[in-house]
């Protein structure tokens, strides 16, 4: 695998002054073992767990930082071509909002298994949405040749340095507002996130460990890591999870090789843990999340034995663009 110099601190503070007035700094907010308890959670805390909620953006997701740190550093005739990316949702948004705001026609793969909620925002920020199979592997196929047939340019959902620089801006804002975080949780799916919130942790200075979460139908990135290869699995194996956004085979190139270095460790979830914690955060918490983003939560609650000990842990909450019919289902299920 070809090695590509990594992001610098000073890509980071580029991209953080690129995505201000589009992006929003989140906040960042305790979850409340009182408040779990009178929600009638018998969830032992081992930690203060705090949460990063990037369920604020704009598009209701982190992936807007990276979407528009891209698209904004483009050059003027770059994107008069139009930009394109592949994906089964909130990268979809970013790049259709991200074109939206900068005057370019944005184009978007997307797997015919993607939420209704998440086609129909991007179409209503103005993305064209052309459908394939639900691999992803099939939707990065498709896009390329789309470029290569219309001259679009390529905004990546996580394999570009731009992308992981804008990613990174998250980190930092967690290194800024938890100094003295010991662990920081990240989800992981293509390695965009991870990738960046760990570069911006370890970037910034901070002693804090960074985790990857992912869930165990999705572990790609988990084999990958500790086998320290690339390993790819196949679309039918990792579109079982519910988590949506973390659907895809395998990491990036890119990714990869920030993970190996700034990355501690990466573990696993279930599907029933998954869904238990996204049940915290809807009656426990204001932020209302989607399952690929309290993949974070669930190792915090149910494997505090894998990960490293811990006084404080912040978690990231990628997004809260849930389907709204699953959302009524987990608000009324019972305890």
């Amino acid at each position: 695998m070809p090695t590509e110099p990594l992001i610098t601190l000073a890509d980071i503070h580029a991209a953080r002054e690129r995505i201000a007035g589009t992006c929003v700094r989140t906040g960042l907010y305790r979850l409340d073992p009182e408040r779990m308890a009178a929600a009638g959670f018998d969830i032992p805390l081992h930690s203060e767990i705090w949460l990063k909620a990037e369920n604020e953006q704009p598009i209701g997701s982190f992936k807007l930082r990276g979407a528009y740190n891209k698209v904004a550093s483009l050059t003027d005739e770059e994107r008069s071509r139009g930009v394109i990316t592949y994906s089964s949702g909130n990268h979809a948004q970013g790049v259709a909002y991200a074109g939206r705001a900068m005057g370019a026609k944005a184009v978007i793969v997307m797997p015919e298994s993607a939420p209704i909620n998440k086609r129909e925002a991007t179409i209503a920020l103005g993305g064209e949405v052309v459908f394939v199979g639900p691999a992803s592997s099939e939707r990065k196929e498709m896009a390329e040749e789309l470029v290569a047939e219309h001259g679009y340019v390529m905004v990546p959902p996580y394999d570009d340095p731009y992308i992981i620089a804008g990613q990174a801006t998250c980190g930092l804002e967690i290194a800024e507002q938890a100094a003295d975080a010991d662990l920081v949780l990240s989800p992981v799916s293509g390695g965009g996130l991870l990738s960046g919130v760990a570069s911006g942790i370890k970037l910034s200075g901070s002693n804090a460990k960074v985790w990857g979460c992912e869930p165990e139908l999705a572990g790609d990135a988990t084999e990958s890591f500790y086998k320290k290869e690339l390993i790819e699995w196949p679309g039918n194996k990792t579109t079982r999870t519910i988590a949506d956004g973390l659907r895809t085979q395998s990491l990036g190139e890119r990714n990869f090789q920030h993970i190996l270095k700034f990355v501690d460790g990466i573990t696993t979830v279930t599907e029933e843990e998954i869904l238990e914690a996204t049940r915290v955060l809807l009656l426990a918490t204001d932020i209302v999340p989607e399952p690929s983003g309290a993949v974070t939560l669930a190792a915090a609650l149910f494997h505090s034995d894998r990960l490293p000990e811990a006084k404080k842990i912040v978690v990231v909450v990628s997004g809260g663009n849930i389907d709204p019919s699953l959302k009524q289902e987990l608000l009324t299920a019972k305890a």
